[in-house]
């Protein structure tokens, strides 16, 4: 049996978008005003659940609502329109929910955005996904990977709340940070919150995780680097003008064994600065 409820078909085996709102979908023509864009976001973003990384795939048409940016309809707008309406019309089934089976939260996040997967018996029930906002752009590693945690724990609280749960994170130091005892004010508020939740955290490498690695590095390895490739161009453009920076590359150039304030630098090819991992952001406003 089938039911129609709100958009969707439910069935016994699961639950799918109702094929008559992906004709609208298909059918829909190229937007060409803001006015027009929210409203094809507002039907697709309905069935966000349905899609791998939304936001990310999504990202280039949603800047077009920014205040006060110049409507322009960009071949990665067009990309992203295209890309949304295909993958609509291949969405997954997904899972009912059992209220009594055991809950699995796969998350990650990358400069590109934030992602998580809702799962249950190795089947999906549902996928989360937003864009950065602008000052977590500049947080580290595990700051990210723990503000992932806490949207896709809010989005799904009525699911995981009062119930044990496995958490799976690809970020090994997150784990550790549940023991330290030294937090800033933002590590401690989100502490405060996870502790209302009953979860068991596992360590998962990032090629063993193949829900979140197919998430970011196959399906959609091509959009999610639209947030990425922006930022990096903004920083390369203001390195030349950072005195640090200037000084940290003669230093990794010169090959000598990096000490004091330069210990833990490298620079990649197109000559952007990482420390440990993250990447050097210079001392400019707009930037941090």
């Amino acid at each position: 049996a089938k039911i129609q409820y709100l958009g969707h078909i439910i069935s016994g085996e699961g639950i799918i978008v109702n094929p008559s709102k992906i004709r609208a979908i298909m059918d829909w023509p190229v937007p060409t005003t803001v006015t027009e864009v929210r409203n094809f976001m507002g039907l697709v973003g309905y069935y966000k659940r349905f899609v791998q990384d939304f936001s990310r795939i999504a990202h280039p048409i949603i800047s077009l609502q920014q205040k006060g940016k110049k409507f322009v309809w960009s071949d990665r707008c067009e990309k992203a329109f295209r890309t949304l309406k295909e993958y609509l019309t291949t969405t997954p089934i997904l899972a009912m929910p059992d209220p009594h089976g055991e809950f699995f939260v796969c998350i990650d996040a990358l400069l590109a955005g934030l992602g998580g997967v809702l799962m249950q018996e190795g089947k999906v029930v549902a996928f989360e996904s937003r864009k950065l906002k602008d000052h977590e752009l500049n947080y580290p590693t595990h700051d990210l990977e723990l503000a992932a945690v806490v949207h896709a724990l809010v989005r799904w609280r009525h699911f995981l709340l009062g119930r044990r749960f496995i958490l799976r994170i690809d970020h090994l130091s997150l784990r550790h940070l549940f023991m330290q005892p030294n937090l800033n004010a933002r590590q401690r508020h989100w502490m405060e919150f996870l502790c209302e939740y009953d979860m068991k955290i596992e360590h998962v490498k990032g090629k063993e995780n193949v829900v979140v690695d197919t998430l970011n590095k196959q399906r959609h390895s091509s959009m999610a680097t639209s947030v990425s490739t922006y930022l990096r161009s903004r920083i390369l453009q203001q390195l030349p003008l950072d005195s640090f920076y200037i000084a940290a590359r003669v230093e990794v150039e010169s090959q000598r064994r990096l000490e004091g304030k330069f210990d833990g630098f490298s620079l990649e090819v197109d000559g952007i600065l990482r420390h440990r991992g993250r990447i050097y952001v210079p001392r400019d406003g707009s930037l941090r």
